[in-house]
């Protein structure tokens, strides 16, 4: 991959993890709000828990994205970035430019998919 596209990448990877980085922190504002409003019957109680758990799952999964940026990132300082894991080809930029963070080519993501049904 030409240093063009690694740069492209970077900035787009570094973008999309601030953009997440922001959100955890309304989302830790918006808590410690939730918090100070713990009032109410058990109903409102129960509400409030469940939106909680919810946003929890969601922020763990962003969590596990922030890693994968991560990794890319540290792939893209290696010279390792878009290259498959399982075969070694390079990875699209096409597929690159829909999942930045994809770590298999579509051959393989393909026959990985198969395996999983």
């Amino acid at each position: 991959m030409d240093e063009k596209h690694l740069s492209y990448f970077k900035e787009k990877l570094l973008q999309w993890k601030q953009d997440l980085l922001k959100e955890v922190g309304v989302t830790i504002g918006e808590n410690l709000a939730r918090d100070r409003e713990r009032q109410g019957d058990f109903g409102d109680l129960a509400n409030i828990e469940a939106d909680q758990n919810f946003m929890l799952r969601i922020r763990d999964r962003e969590r596990k994205l922030i890693a994968k940026i991560n990794r890319c990132l540290q792939q893209i300082e290696d010279g390792t970035y878009g290259h498959c894991q399982s075969c070694g080809e390079e990875i699209d930029v096409k597929r690159l430019e829909a999942r930045p963070v994809a770590s298999l080519c579509i051959a393989c993501k393909t026959e990985q998919e198969k395996f999983e049904r």
